[in-house]
């Protein structure tokens, strides 16, 4: 089984659009920080809660000599201190990214770490028969209307109307 850290933006998403059910049933073991969790409203911990006690999400304590290494990688001022996390965590347990995030994205590629982002998760729900094509489109017309990051991005706009049509005919 694959192995991913994901960052707090792919959880946002994945509850906002209510695929938190699908997503975790996806045949990957995802890990994320407690600095990502601490990141997320009440609510939203409550519901990662129920998959950190079900198996289905491990969370990782960052420990102070870890953190004096992350502060020593020298990482770009473009991540925050929880991306950092992020990327700490993945390459110690030789995991991918899921992110939206470009800095952490940026940065993995630099690294050499295996990366990916909602598009691919919502490629994996179709491809694993967690989710019917159209409503995958449907999903992602939502994600279209909550969130500016789809919406003024060129290069995103051109993938997410390339699956749009897939999804569609």
């Amino acid at each position: 089984m694959k192995v991913a850290v994901t960052d707090a933006c792919i959880f946002i998403d994945i509850i906002e659009l209510k695929l938190a059910s699908q997503f975790f049933n996806l045949p990957i073991e995802l890990h994320t920080t407690i600095d990502v969790y601490n990141e997320l409203y009440p609510e939203q911990q409550e519901l990662l809660k129920a998959y950190q006690s079900g198996g289905k999400l491990f969370l990782y304590n960052i420990s102070e000599d870890e953190r004096k290494e992350i502060l020593e990688e020298g990482f770009p001022r473009a991540l925050s201190d929880n991306d950092k996390t992020v990327l700490f965590l993945a390459a110690k347990i030789d995991a991918f990214v899921l992110s939206s995030d470009k800095a952490v994205r940026n940065y993995a590629r630099k690294k050499v770490i295996e990366y990916h982002g909602l598009l691919w998760i919502f490629d994996q729900l179709i491809a694993e028969k967690h989710l019917q094509p159209y409503e995958a489109a449907a999903k992602l017309k939502e994600l279209m209307g909550k969130n500016i990051i789809y919406q003024y991005n060129n290069t995103l706009a051109a993938e997410i109307e390339k699956r749009l049509k897939q999804w569609m005919s």
